[in-house]
């Protein structure tokens, strides 16, 4: 059973923007690190970053799939290939994620790891716009 904030619109919206508004201003703070030439602080800041969409926007997620979109199956059931679409969305995030985590192992901070990054941000946009749109307008 999810909490009631994740069934209102206003409130879920609110959880949205403040997880994108806060994986922007990380992202941005990386990208003045690399502009100023500052490796060492943009390799911590790509980690922070890192643990911002773990535990902010992936833990959303979890917590979506474990409850609102189960109670959202069971009271619309015609709306179980929405909740298909969005938990594809859930699991790209958490592919591009893992896949950053990787990379950053032998590239540090690529031209690839940036590009993926900057994927986080259209994918969590696209996926809460769509989210907020199918299940709870």
């Amino acid at each position: 059973m999810s909490g009631p904030a994740l069934k209102q619109l206003h409130a879920h919206r609110s959880i949205h923007e403040g997880g994108l508004s806060g994986a922007v201003t990380k992202t941005e703070l990386m990208i003045e690190f690399l502009q100023e030439g500052d490796m060492k602080s943009a390799d911590r800041a790509a980690d922070e970053l890192i643990e911002y969409w773990k535990s902010r926007v992936i833990s959303h997620a979890d917590a979506e799939e474990e409850g609102l979109y189960l109670d959202i199956k069971k009271e619309n059931p015609e709306l179980e290939t929405a909740i298909i679409q969005l938990t594809r969305d859930h699991d790209l995030i958490r592919i591009i994620v893992k896949d950053i985590e990787e990379l950053r192992e032998t590239e540090k901070i690529s031209p690839t790891v940036l590009q993926k990054f900057y994927a986080l941000l259209v994918v969590n946009e696209v996926h809460s716009r769509d989210e907020e749109r199918l299940l709870l307008e």
